[in-house]
């Protein structure tokens, strides 16, 4: 029987490992071989191949209450064959060499266009090969799944440590302003769930969304009115902030690999904004990587699709079919919200963005609806058990187990 391959791909999140133990574990459920590239694409590239069939059950076990890519991860990019015939001829030939009949790619958008390029590679070279993508991104702009595993727990994250800082404001209300610059990329998803920081019957911190052109003017009204009626005045913005041109308010550089802009620093702009403009000081926190990373804050619901996908993602590709995202579809019943699991062509998800649809915006365009509340209110749901050692979670790794030779 051919061996299944399992590869991570981009940025991590807090629950990406419990879809590799779901991938793992239904495996060896069925009896098949299942090996692991290093380092992502870039591993398998090199035929840097982990032989997860030496790895013992409870170090797979492990895995789920890891953040990270516990096998590593890359941002390389698969290009088309016309552009790149010798790199499509040495991954055929890796893939040959170790005797892989399925691929399963956990990933965001640009990963699920390897995804589809390698099923196009299985094609081109004739090889027996089923490739199936595990949805996977902080930023939550998947296109055809509910939600995107990895989202719930950095939306979890954000909520929470706002609310929080929310008291610490509060309690110092001199004219203060506290600014949190969120990822997202060029979505609003991790910003609008900042939304939820605020208790009930309390303002909802502003929200500066990529979704919604800066509007200088408007703000500024916001923050007056907000200062005045409190002391203080709490704001979310997301890296991608635009304006009404479609410039971004700040970007570092372009990504060599990508092309895509490296964001960042539109919490420091918009604080020198506000000082220029109102004569107010503004403390910015970066979350950056920490939303990502923050496994103490893991959403129950999170953690157990993540881990239902890879699962799911086994059975599919050995049932035959490839060439597919699994995405998870919102159910509604007696017992509450559920999620159903579908395949969707790799060509409908790969490369696409979801941005924050409209209805989910606030006219004003600085809060959301209560239709985002109600569609991320069931995403956080319960809590994952996390061991602690010396009073500090214990996060030690397993050993990765040995190449394949």
């Amino acid at each position: 029987m051919s061996r299944l391959l399992y590869l991570q791909s981009g940025g991590p999140t807090a629950v990406l490992n419990r879809s590799a133990q779901g991938v793992i574990e239904a495996a060896r459920a069925q009896g098949v071989a299942v090996c692991a590239a290093a380092d992502g694409l870039a591993g398998l590239r090199a035929g840097r191949l982990l032989d997860l069939d030496a790895a013992s059950a409870a170090d797979i076990a492990r895995l789920g209450s890891l953040p990270g890519a516990a096998f590593g991860s890359s941002r390389d990019i698969l290009a088309p064959f016309d552009d790149d015939a010798a790199g499509w001829q040495q991954l055929a030939e890796v893939l040959r060499r170790f005797d892989i009949g399925q691929v399963l790619l956990n990933g965001g958008n640009g990963s699920m266009e390897t995804a589809r390029l390698l099923q196009q590679l299985g094609e081109r070279f004739a090889l027996p090969l089923q490739v199936v993508g595990i949805p996977k991104t902080i930023d939550n702009d998947l296109e055809g799944t509910d939600f995107s595993p990895g989202y719930p727990s950095a939306a979890k994250y954000l909520a929470s440590s706002l609310r929080e800082v929310t008291l610490d404001v509060r309690s110092m209300a001199q004219q203060r302003v506290f600014i949190m610059e969120t990822m997202g990329r060029h979505v609003g998803w991790l910003t609008a769930a900042c939304a939820l920081a605020a208790m009930p019957g309390e303002a909802a911190p502003l929200l500066l969304l990529p979704e919604v052109a800066f509007d200088e003017a408007r703000l500024l009204a916001a923050v007056r009115q907000r200062l005045a009626e409190s002391g203080c005045c709490v704001i979310a913005v997301s890296e991608g902030l635009r304006h009404a041109d479609g410039r971004f308010v700040a970007q570092l550089h372009a990504d060599a690999v990508y092309g895509h802009e490296h964001l960042g620093g539109a919490g420091m702009w918009l604080a020198q904004r506000l000082q220029q403009q109102l004569g107010v000081k503004a403390h910015v926190a970066l979350v950056d990587c920490l939303q990502r990373a923050a496994r103490h804050l893991v959403s129950a619901v999170d953690a157990q699709q993540a881990y239902r996908l890879g699962q799911q993602a086994v059975a599919t590709a050995l049932a035959g079919q490839g060439g597919v995202m699994l995405a998870l579809q919102r159910q509604q019943g007696a017992a509450g919200t559920d999620w159903q699991v579908s395949p969707l062509p790799l060509a409908a998800v790969a490369n696409r963005e979801r941005a924050l649809p409209a209805d989910f915006i606030a006219a004003d365009g600085l809060a959301v609806t209560p239709a985002f509340v109600a569609y991320l209110r069931p995403l956080l749901q319960g809590e994952q058990p996390l061991a602690f050692a010396d009073g500090l979670p214990d996060l030690r790794c397993p050993a990765w187990p040995p190449l394949l030779p």
